[in-house]
């Protein structure tokens, strides 16, 4: 099962917009606008998904279920369950003028 998050975070991996990834997968950007606003996993079409995994395959990314290793080994991110989002900073400017 593919989550919008991981496709989200598997495209910034892959360094592509939407109109690349859907260009890859032979979907059109609509389609992966849809998926990547996905609550959770991705529903959709079986054969969208088969093609934007076997993109995401063909591309060097390796979707990693929840609770399972990497087999192959290799760098990458895995979200940890039940975390808070993290705050948005301030950012430099606002904190110098705070200071």
């Amino acid at each position: 099962m593919l989550t919008a998050t991981q496709l989200r975070a598997a495209r910034a991996l892959m360094d592509v917009d939407q109109r690349d990834l859907a260009d890859l997968a032979g979907l059109s950007v609509p389609t992966i606008q849809r998926m990547e606003a996905s609550n959770g996993v991705i529903r959709g079409n079986v054969d969208s998904l088969m093609k934007l995994v076997a993109a995401l395959d063909e591309a060097g990314i390796e979707l990693i279920g929840e609770g399972a290793a990497s087999p192959a080994g290799g760098r990458g991110v895995r979200l940890k369950e039940h975390v808070a989002k993290p705050k948005k900073s301030r950012g430099a400017r606002a904190l110098a003028r705070t200071a």
